[in-house]
C-alpha cells in the first residue's frame, strides 16, 4: 500500500513533491502550455533533477544513472503526475529500453548517445490498418550483409524528431537463414526511409507514419537474432504499463485534490457544493475508486519488485488504473461544469490526456484478452 514504503521511498516522495512546488511551478508560471518549452527551461529542469538524483533513475549503473526498480518508480510517476506540471516530462534522463542489450558498436553508436541526451530514437511498431495499408506487415529481404526493408508504420511517437528509429520487422525465410521477426536500428535519412504523414493526436502528442520503400540496412544493425524481434520489443511492458498506471494514479490524486477545493468554496448559488448529497455522492465514488486503483498499484509494483513474472497484475493493473482515472477526471468535469470545457482548462487538457492512456502499452480490450489467456491457458498470475 502507498502508506506502507521504506524509508527511503517516502523521502523519494517528499522530495519530487518539494522539487514540484518549489522548483517547477514557479519556472512554469510565466510559461504559455500551447507552445513548445524553451530549451533553456528545459535544461534548468534536467540541472536540478540530476541534484536531487532524479535524472539517472530510469538509466542503468553502467552509464552512470541509479536504474531504480519498479516500486521506485512508481512511487517517482505517480507523485509527478499528481503535480499535473508539463515540465515534469523533463525531469527523467532517457530510459535505454530496447537498447540496453546493445553490444559493441550499436552500443558505441545508439545507446550512449541516447543517454548522454545527444540523440533521439522512436520506436516504430504499430501497422497501419484500414484502407490503403498493406497486404502485409512491415517485412525484410536478405541481400547479402543488409536487409532491404518494405511496408509502413503507423503511430510513431517522436519521429518527426528522431535521429534514428526502432523498427520491428518480419524477415523472409530464405536459403541463408530462417524467417521471423527482427528488431532493426535504422538511421533517419537511409534512403528509401521517409516520413508519409505527420499528425499529433488529441491529448498534444506528436506522431508520424514512415514508409519504408526498398530500405537498405546492414544486418549489422540488427538488435539480436532473427526471431528475437517480437520478444525484445515486449521486453519491459510489464515496467511501461505500470508506469503508466502509475501516472494514471497520480491523475486521479491531483483530480481529486481540485474537485475537493472546488466544492468546498463559497458557491455563487450560496453556501457549498460539498453542503448538497447528490455531490458527496459522486465526490465520494471518485475517492473510492482511485483508493482502489492505487492499493492495486502498489500491490503489482510490488510484486515487480521482487522479481516475479506479474504479467497478468501489470496488464490488469494498466486497465484498471487508466480506466479509474478517466472516470475520475470525467466525473470531476461533471462537478465542475461548463468552465472545465473550455480549452485551456486543467481538466479539459487532463481530459485529452487521460483518454489516450488507455491505448499506451496496449489498448485496454486487447489487454483483458491478454489477461482471460494469461489464466486460462497458463494458469499464470494471481488473480
Amino acid at each position: 500500500m502507498p502508506e506502507s514504503l521504506p524509508p527511503d521511498l517516502v523521502a523519494l516522495r517528499d522530495r519530487i513533491h518539494a522539487f514540484v512546488d518549489g522548483d517547477l511551478r514557479p519556472l512554469e508560471a510565466g510559461l504559455n502550455p500551447d507552445v513548445p518549452v524553451p530549451a533553456e527551461v528545459r535544461q534548468i529542469v534536467r540541472e536540478r533533477s540530476k541534484e536531487l538524483g532524479l535524472f539517472g533513475m530510469t538509466q542503468p549503473r553502467s552509464v552512470g544513472g541509479s536504474e531504480a526498480g519498479p516500486l521506485a518508480m512508481v512511487v517517482a510517476r505517480e507523485t509527478l503526475a499528481a503535480g499535473n506540471s508539463n515540465l515534469t516530462r523533463y525531469v527523467f534522463g532517457p530510459g535505454p529500453g530496447m537498447l540496453a542489450r546493445a553490444e559493441g558498436d550499436l552500443r558505441t553508436r545508439y545507446l550512449e548517445p541516447v543517454l548522454r541526451g545527444e540523440a533521439q530514437s522512436a520506436f516504430a511498431f504499430t501497422e497501419p490498418s484500414g484502407p490503403g495499408a498493406p497486404d502485409r506487415p512491415t517485412w525484410a529481404k536478405r541481400d547479402g550483409d543488409a536487409f532491404v526493408v518494405t511496408g509502413r508504420k503507423a503511430f510513431v511517437t517522436g519521429g518527426a524528431t528522431a535521429d534514428f528509429y526502432q523498427v520491428l520487422v518480419n524477415v523472409e525465410e530464405d536459403a541463408s537463414g530462417p524467417g521471423g521477426t527482427a528488431m532493426l536500428l535504422i538511421d533517419r535519412g537511409t534512403p528509401g526511409v521517409g516520413i508519409e504523414r505527420a499528425f499529433e493526436s488529441m491529448e498534444g502528442g506528436g506522431h508520424v507514419e514512415l514508409g519504408f520503400d526498398g530500405a537498405r540496412v546492414p544486418q549489422a544493425n540488427m538488435l539480436g537474432k532473427v526471431g528475437e524481434g517480437m520478444p525484445r520489443a515486449m521486453g519491459n511492458i510489464n515496467e511501461e504499463r505500470v508506469e503508466v498506471a502509475a501516472s494514471a494514479c497520480g491523475m486521479a490524486l491531483w483530480t481529486t485534490d481540485y474537485v475537493t477545493r472546488h466544492i468546498t468554496q463559497g458557491h455563487r448559488a450560496g453556501g457549498r457544493l460539498s453542503d448538497r448529497e447528490g455531490v458527496r455522492l459522486r465526490y465520494s465514488d471518485l475517492r473510492i475508486e482511485t483508493y482502489a486503483a492505487r492499493a492495486m498499484l502498489y500491490r503489482t509494483a510490488r510484486l515487480l519488485d521482487s522479481g516475479d513474472d506479474a504479467v497478468n497484475e501489470a496488464a490488469a493493473t494498466k486497465v484498471f488504473c487508466t480506466e479509474v482515472a478517466g472516470r475520475v477526471v470525467d466525473g470531476a468535469v461533471q462537478l465542475v461544469g461548463g468552465q472545465a470545457l473550455i480549452v485551456g482548462h486543467p481538466l479539459e487538457r487532463l481530459y485529452r490526456r487521460v483518454r489516450s492512456i488507455r491505448l499506451t502499452g496496449g489498448a485496454s480490450d486487447i489487454l483483458r484478452l491478454n489477461v482471460a489467456r494469461g489464466i486460462i491457458e497458463f494458469n499464470a498470475g494471481r488473480l
